[in-house]
């Protein structure tokens, strides 16, 4: 009973021998599987590691919450033309307070807010980088996007109608600005205008590699009479009374819109409108979009480097037909012949495949920790490139095996 067993072991320690024998031949055979499963396998790594994290961030509007806006999200205009948006007209603050008085009695949550590109904050002899997120709202904002008060009060109605130059900042402002006193009440320079500081906002941390910290609102009115109304248009967020009443309450507030925008009936809608779950829904799109194109890369990787097993171990047979010829004679049957070298040829796969996942695992990972995301480790993807590998392995080696189990063994021993 134990005469098979140290056969088969044999046959193993043979096909990898031979496989050492020609050590650089081997290890060009395998970069192309390796090349292959690392593509397929880094990608699905970062994308898993990411997924969690960005749908998370997405998830930026409070609950039941539904936002209009003048462009679609950046996630959603990938491939389309932008020049249609662009020639769209500006949600404008009258045009949001016209919605708001349309919504009364339907919803009563409605958050508006214009966003300036990156300025400086600045106090006495402190200043901040030139990346600070400023922006004029109203007293919503903190339940639409999450965020809560730390010290002193959120902004009010009152704020917004008379345009007061206040201000709630994030707790990046407050270390760069007041490192050893409180910024409440204080008058602070944001992008060139003064405010007074009227309360913080809580640490919200990252998000999508940035500071959600690094953050200054201001009423909206007062916003726009500093900067130019005429160059911003505004974002409109509302939230639902509750899970039951948001498809009937974003069916009323499109209307409401339209209304406010002065649409006739036939006209197109000439705004957007998303939600968490729209923003999750179009991240999974392009997420799928990114692993079908790694898939078919890795895929046109792999076919190439099956061709090369199977030419490496053609090479191998005509080589090698005189140690076949020799080894018949003795009595080796064809199984062995034909298992000896399907061996190689999986081994050769697998070697490549293996040295592709660890490669595209730590790759993947290495990506996902540089955006804050936590690491993982794909297994099922992992489970899938091998059972890959494998298979090229018996598929491309099985052709060039069974030219070498049917060599006959006196042909074989003329060879020269």
């Amino acid at each position: 009973m134990g005469k098979p067993g140290m056969k088969s072991a044999d046959i193993v320690t043979m096909a990898l021998g031979s496989l050492g024998v020609h050590k650089l031949r081997s290890f060009l055979t395998m970069a192309g599987i390796t090349i292959g499963v690392f593509s397929v396998i880094g990608v699905m790594t970062t994308i898993s590691a990411l997924r969690g994290q960005i749908e998370t961030g997405l998830s930026f509007l409070g609950a039941d919450v539904f936002q209009f806006s003048k462009y679609p999200t950046g996630i959603q205009v990938v491939g389309n033309n932008l020049d249609k948006y662009r020639k769209r007209r500006n949600l404008t603050f009258a045009e949001a307070q016209r919605y708001r008085q349309l919504m009364e009695g339907t919803a009563d949550v409605i958050r508006m807010v214009a966003w300036k590109g990156g300025g400086t904050a600045s106090y006495g002899g402190h200043q901040t980088d030139p990346n600070v997120q400023y922006g004029g709202t109203n007293e919503h904002f903190i339940v639409t996007n999450q965020f809560t008060i730390d010290t002193g009060r959120n902004l009010t109605a009152e704020d917004v109608d008379f345009g007061r130059p206040v201000a709630i900042i994030g707790q990046t402002l407050v270390r760069a600005l007041f490192p050893s006193e409180s910024p409440l009440g204080k008058v602070v320079k944001i992008a060139g205008h003064a405010y007074t500081v009227v309360g913080t906002f809580a640490p919200k941390g990252t998000m999508f590699g940035g500071d959600a910290d690094e953050i200054a609102i201001v009423p909206v009115s007062r916003f726009l009479s500093d900067n130019g109304a005429d160059g911003y248009s505004l974002n409109i967020a509302t939230q639902a009374p509750s899970p039951l009443d948001y498809d009937e309450t974003v069916d009323r507030a499109i209307m409401a819109m339209r209304i406010a925008r002065r649409l006739r009936p036939g006209d197109e809608n000439d705004f957007d409108i998303y939600s968490n779950e729209s923003l999750v829904a179009a991240f999974a799109k392009v997420a799928d979009t990114v692993s079908d194109g790694a898939f078919v890369v890795s895929a046109i990787a792999l076919l190439a480097a099956g061709v090369g097993i199977m030419n490496i171990m053609l090479v191998s047979v005509t080589e090698r037909t005189k140690e076949i010829g020799i080894r018949k004679s003795i009595g080796a049957r064809r199984a062995s012949i034909l298992t000896q070298f399907l061996l190689e040829s999986v081994a050769l796969s697998l070697c490549g495949g293996v040295v592709g996942i660890l490669l595209g695992i730590v790759t993947g990972d290495v990506l996902a920790v540089m955006m804050n995301a936590s690491i993982v480790f794909p297994w099922g993807w992992t489970a899938a490139a091998l059972v890959v590998c494998s298979a090229i392995g018996i598929g491309f080696g099985l052709y060039p095996a069974v030219q070498a189990a049917g060599l006959d063994p006196i042909d074989a021993l003329r060879y020269e």
